[in-house]
């Protein structure tokens, strides 16, 4: 069995659990079953359908707060009416707005707010509990009630104590009792007391009995790093490096510093049985930075965090001058450089259009800035979408970002055809684009300042639409990502285990 550690899972997320995802579709095809492992919290959202929305299979999921109860993912079924049984006091008053359902009881200061899975659906995710003006408890359901949130009022605020968690017959699993003023909490079993969550995982870990046939492999080593290097043996552990894993600027000589989200994983190197990273380039930069700092020689592998099932071409015309880009909207993107880039090049090829894909934090900045440019008809902000069907409609792909560690959205450009244009950074763009082939890159380092990385981008993205043969930079960038088809990566896989 292939377990594969993570933290978090949203409706937005990120290239990490992307990859987890193409990667569950190869070791599918494959024969080999894995199980992908959440360790967060999911309050506002119930779990499953964020994993069914990356094709994860129900029975694949483990979570780690249910991991010791008898539920299963599986979506949430708990009806309005199945709830509306359990009150005592049926004198009350209904009113539903959206996805939210409010009962006010007429002989009690008392009412219940529940939360149902979408505008539509009579299946209800969580209840609020409010008596005499003071949340008391909240209720979270996915085939039964699966825990409970207690709550007391401290300085008139409501403090969250405690939080129970319960089989599918109602009896109780497990308690998690928080410490008052902080966010470290205890688990209290029937047989032990175990300190943090840290622990948790840990005995979460010894509980899957692990044996030398198994493969544990952590994809965000923040929190999930000791725990599973400390009690997953005899597996065999691996690392997955989903993004440049060191400050090139604060490096010399004598001193490496690691991206701090890898340095844990490369210090405990003994522990860990092979490091996987998605391109050659990194590889062999990982693999003498090893030597030359810490004079070992570990395992490295190059695998693609991504695979295509196909390659996908336009169904009509792709639209003429148009443009897109699609990721996380946060400011190591630079999604504010594909937009001065494409409002500069506006004054000269007024057809140009960018349509930028995505949600995060930066978005309010990002419309400020496409506003202040009065750029609104030429430039849209899209949200999230499925993106499956809409790289073909485009004629060329801005990437802008200044490191990835493959970058996903590349792949997926690449196999609908689309020439990219951006920067020569590690290790992303130079992985998918043949200069002058298939699009350009500006190489710059550290000190290249904001305007003129915004010239060279609107500089590339002209000489592409007014000089280059298009038809051929498209059909180069379906040969190059004919290289990344879903065999061969699921080959990889397969020769990595064996």
């Amino acid at each position: 069995m292939v377990y594969n550690f993570n933290l978090g899972i949203g409706w937005a997320s990120s290239g990490v659990e992307y990859a987890q995802s193409y990667r569950g579709i190869a070791l599918r095809k494959a024969g080999i079953p894995a199980k992908f492992v959440f360790t967060d919290m999911f309050p506002r959202d119930p779990l499953e359908p964020m994993t069914k929305n990356l094709y994860f299979e129900d029975d694949e999921i483990i979570w780690l707060y249910t991991f010791f109860t008898d539920f299963k993912n599986a979506p949430v079924t708990y009806a309005k009416e199945d709830f509306e049984h359990t009150f005592q006091d049926t004198d009350y008053h209904y009113k539903r707005e959206g996805n939210v359902g409010t009962y006010t009881f007429v002989e009690s200061d008392t009412f219940y707010r529940a939360y149902f899975i979408d505008k539509e659906s009579d299946y209800i995710h969580r209840v609020e509990y409010v008596s005499g003006g003071k949340l008391i408890r909240k209720d979270y359901f996915s085939y039964a009630k699966m825990y409970s949130e207690y709550y007391a009022p401290v300085d008139k605020m409501a403090r969250f104590f405690l939080r129970r968690f319960f089989n599918s017959d109602g009896t109780i699993a497990y308690d998690e009792v928080l410490e008052e003023g902080t966010d470290n909490a205890t688990y209290h079993f029937k047989d032990r007391i175990i300190d943090s969550k840290q622990e948790l995982i840990g005995y979460m870990i010894d509980k899957l009995h692990l044996t030398e046939k198994d493969y544990v492999i952590v994809d965000r080593t923040t929190l999930l790093g000791q725990p599973v290097f400390q009690h997953a043996k005899p597996a065999k552990i691996g690392v997955v490096i989903h993004a440049d894993h060191y400050s090139k600027g604060s490096t010399n000589e004598q001193y490496i510093l690691w991206n701090n989200y890898y340095d844990n994983a490369f210090r405990m190197h003994k522990y860990v049985d092979f490091y996987i990273v998605s391109t050659d380039e990194q590889k062999h930069t990982l693999e003498a930075q090893f030597e030359k700092y810490c004079g070992v020689h570990p395992n490295i592998v190059t695998i693609p965090v991504g695979c295509l099932d196909t390659l996908r071409y336009p169904k009509e015309r792709r639209k003429p001058y148009s443009m897109m880009t699609a990721s996380r909207l946060a400011s190591e993107k630079h999604c504010d450089y594909d937009i001065k880039a494409c409002a500069k090049i506006h004054e000269v090829l007024p057809e140009i259009t960018l349509d930028i894909y995505g949600e995060g934090i930066e978005k309010p900045n990002l419309r400020e800035l496409i506003k202040d440019l009065h750029a609104e008809s030429y430039i849209r902000l899209m949200g999230q979408h499925n993106l499956t069907d809409v790289y073909e409609k485009y004629e060329l792909y801005l990437s802008a970002s200044t490191s990835e560690g493959f970058g996903l959205s590349l792949l997926e450009a690449i196999g609908s055809g689309l020439p990219i244009v951006g920067f020569d950074v590690p290790y992303g763009n130079p992985t998918f684009v043949d200069e002058g082939q298939n699009g350009h890159l500006f190489k710059y380092d550290e000190k290249t300042s904001e305007v003129d990385k915004v010239q060279a981008l609107s500089d590339m993205i002209l000489k592409y639409f007014t000089e280059d043969e298009q038809e051929e930079f498209h059909k180069h960038s379906y040969e190059v990502a004919s290289t990344f088809l879903e065999e061969e990566v699921r080959d990889q896989w397969i020769r990595l285990f064996q």
